[in-house]
């Protein structure tokens, strides 16, 4: 391809990038490994990916772009912003109320983004066609493959990797959702980006519950977001009163970056935040049943973990808000069918009435045979000598 065509697609690429909605747009060469390719290596060898099991599985096909797709040449890196128009953490001083991640408080962003990078792929190898570059090809990746997004941002010169291990940008700040487009058209790469974290900790100092062990190093097992999204497990109990309410993601660790003092609020509709996910009350919330939490949930990401992980964490954050209100639908939750939802319940009524947690804990033992939520009232027993 001659210097002049590929300067021709790079414009091309980056007019619609805008015209679509994105922030910025990068390119990445396929060859080689991916430089973080080590250090998720290490970062899964010593188990800190926790239940995530599809991370071993993947490891291999996550070196090298090409372990995915062998004819891939050149890597379309897109970013776009979903910048909050709020404080995303004001919300942590309202404990009757639900923290939910900025990223997840309208539609799944996966659907948004997808379907903007199919148009931009289809229109961009219509282009090469019209530039007389022969028939070429091109995939698109949300998230969902074994595709290393931050790293090949990196590569591509959109951001780096922060200390807290998510893609940063000067322009952009911390809010940045990314996609890519595989390509078999040989395009020219842009310039990596360089680190700029400097001396800053606020990310490290920020994270509720120490899940960094050192600067750009992530223990998911402790990060908040692993905890009430990623893993089916009970949450360990030393973790939970760092929860506070939040009750699914955490923001803490990018809405403290000080790059954010470029970061502007998102555009794209779909990625703006309904008004009943910016403080949802826990009230509502615990009283959800299955179809109530799909009709509520309906296109968000949140619908995913299901309906019975999504009220466990919604009980821990009852469980720490000191919320007496609440005791009435702790209490029927109790009894709900699902065993995660039980234990929580007696975690939550065990914080908000240990009394009363002490004396129904015989019962209850004599009638629960499930071992994690047995496991919930002899810790009762446990805190109360």
């Amino acid at each position: 391809m001659t210097r002049a065509a590929s300067n021709a697609l790079k414009s091309f690429l980056d007019a619609e990038a805008r015209r679509l909605g994105f922030a910025a747009c990068g390119i990445a060469s396929a060859e080689g490994d991916v430089l973080a390719g080590p250090r998720l290596q290490e970062f899964v060898a010593d188990g800190r990916h926790g239940t995530m099991g599809w991370m071993p599985e993947t490891l291999e096909r996550r070196r090298s772009p090409r372990d995915l797709w062998p004819d891939v040449q050149s890597i379309l890196v897109l970013a776009m912003n979903y910048g909050p128009d709020e404080d995303p953490l004001a919300i942590l001083a309202r404990p009757d109320r639900g923290a939910i991640s900025v990223y997840a408080r309208h539609r799944d962003y996966h659907d948004v983004i997808k379907g903007k990078l199919k148009e931009c792929a289809a229109r961009l190898i219509a282009k090469a066609r019209q530039l007389d570059l022969g028939e070429h090809d091109a995939k698109v990746f949300v998230d969902t493959a074994p595709v290393m997004e931050k790293p090949l941002g990196q590569a591509a010169g959109i951001g780096w990797q922060g200390k807290h291990t998510n893609l940063l940008s000067r322009e952009h700040g911390s809010w940045l959702f990314l996609g890519s487009i595989f390509t078999t058209l040989p395009l020219e790469s842009d310039e990596a980006a360089e680190e700029h974290c400097g001396s800053c900790r606020a990310c490290l100092d920020a994270c509720p519950t120490d899940a960094f062990p050192a600067p750009f190093q992530l223990d998911a097992r402790l990060c908040i977001s692993y905890l009430t999204i990623e893993t089916k497990a009970v949450i360990p109990r030393h973790l939970r009163e760092a929860m506070d309410n939040r009750i699914y993601g955490c923001d803490d660790c990018l809405a403290v970056c000080p790059w954010n003092k470029f970061a502007k609020a998102a555009r794209e509709a779909k990625l703006i935040a309904r008004d009943d996910l910016r403080a949802p009350r826990l009230q509502d919330l615990l009283t959800l049943d299955d179809p109530g939490f799909r009709a509520l949930f309906s296109g968000s990401p949140i619908k995913r973990i299901g309906r019975d992980k999504f009220v466990s964490n919604c009980l821990i954050a009852a469980g720490n808000s000191d919320e007496k209100e609440l005791l009435p639908l702790v209490e029927v939750l109790g009894d709900d069918p699902a065993p995660l939802v039980r234990a929580m319940a007696v975690w939550a009524l065990s914080r908000l009435d240990p009394e009363q947690a002490l004396q129904r804990r015989a019962g209850a033992l004599h009638r629960e045979e499930e071992e994690i939520v047995r496991s919930e009232w002899h810790a009762v027993e446990k805190v109360e000598e």
